[in-house]
């Protein structure tokens, strides 16, 4: 549940289409007004068209535009209207620069999942964010997957790494696992369908057994001394997938880091 809520949505692309989609599945006492100059859900085109009061303004647009924007929503904020962004690398600062840094602020960080309601957010707020609007704020993200809290604001530069980034690198299994079947004999559709369903039906299997942990869940499908077993030791040797994921999830932090900055 959640409170009868005035919420402004500035920006409805694919992310912000999708929250949209989600709070209007879900609460039907949020009242929603769209900003955005091209999306066909748009109640305005400009912000500035906008008639509050809001209790929160969720801005869904894309970094490098985020300066024109916080200075079009600054005449439409109050000193308790809570912003919620889920642009990537822009920082708590940045925002509190631009709108005052006694305004509560909540930076999310989505991943693409959420377009189909099985995201994960990760949150971050300010001091000024009160207990009310952090659970706002957890009601809306949950509208499309999972969320969770954060107090360190430094951690978002690896969880944009694993959970920000990650769905590319499941994507780029999918890819890998195909290519080696091919080169194992299979059609190459053929190959793609195995490993693209593998993955699929994984992720369900996991989602279904909550209490099972990634480790058991891996055992359960190994026989000692079969075929599994055998691919294990590849990619569990002390150069295999951990380490070359581990690698991967640092250079997506550290490039994170340097975007930031």
């Amino acid at each position: 549940m959640i409170p009868a809520s005035r919420i402004l949505l500035v920006g409805c692309g694919k992310m912000g289409g999708a929250l949209l989609d989600g709070w209007r599945e879900r609460f039907s006492d949020l009242h929603i007004l769209v900003a955005d100059p091209v999306s066909p859900e748009a109640d305005v085109k400009n912000v500035g068209d906008a008639v509050g009061p809001f209790d929160c303004v969720v801005l869904a647009v894309k970094p490098q535009v985020m300066a024109e924007t916080l200075a079009e929503i600054a005449p439409l904020l109050t000193p308790h209207m809570l912003v919620l962004s889920i642009a990537a690398g822009k920082t708590i600062a940045f925002y509190e620069s631009h709108i005052g840094e006694s305004q509560p602020i909540v930076r999310v960080m989505p991943n693409t999942p959420a377009a189909i309601g099985c995201g994960m957010s990760v949150l971050c707020a300010n001091a000024h964010v009160s207990a009310v609007q952090k659970q706002l704020a957890t009601s809306l993200m949950s509208a499309v997957g999972f969320a969770e809290w954060i107090d360190d604001e430094s951690l978002m530069d690896a969880v944009t790494a694993v959970s920000g980034s990650g769905p590319a690198y499941v994507f780029h299994m999918i890819e890998a696992l195909a290519a080696a079947g091919t080169a194992a004999g299979l059609p190459s559709d053929l190959s793609m369908t195995l490993a693209r369903q593998t993955v699929i039906g994984s992720g369900i299997l996991a989602q279904s057994m909550p209490d099972t942990d990634a480790a058991t869940l891996r055992q359960n499908v190994t026989s000692p001394g079969g075929t599994t077993e055998a691919a294990l030791k590849i990619l569990m040797a002390e150069h295999g997938l951990t380490d070359l994921m581990t690698r991967a999830v640092d250079a997506a932090t550290k490039r994170g880091k340097e975007l930031a900055g």
